[in-house]
């Protein structure tokens, strides 16, 4: 089994990544800070809402997920998915991010590659 860092420390690192780089990050809710899933949304410019989250890849290795709806149709969409996904699962982190290629600052944040 692989050590990982703690859900609160990477979410904090992420935050501040983001903020450096001209971004914008919050947290919508917070999970378990050592061990709680995350959910990532992210924006670009405000548009083109996208769900992620760190799972285990086809090759059992950890991994970036692609998660939610395939196509939201608006914010109510948007706030709906991560609510039920929170409700069931108090844990959970979910964190929202508005920065160009987000994708990439979440995978050299979490480690993936």
């Amino acid at each position: 089994m692989t050590p990982r860092l703690a859900s609160g420390t990477l979410v904090s690192a992420l935050i501040r990544r983001v903020h450096d780089a001209g971004g914008a990050a919050a947290v919508l809710a917070r999970g378990d800070a050592s061990a709680g899933g995350i959910l990532l949304l992210t924006y670009e410019r405000g548009t083109n809402p996208r769900f992620f989250e760190r799972g285990i890849g086809p090759q059992g290795e950890p991994a970036l997920l692609p998660s939610g709806p395939a196509e939201i149709a608006g914010e109510s969409e948007v706030a709906s998915y991560w609510q039920r996904r929170r409700a069931r699962d108090s844990d959970l982190w979910v964190v929202e991010l508005d920065i160009a290629r987000a994708e990439r600052f979440i995978a050299e944040t979490m480690g993936f590659n």
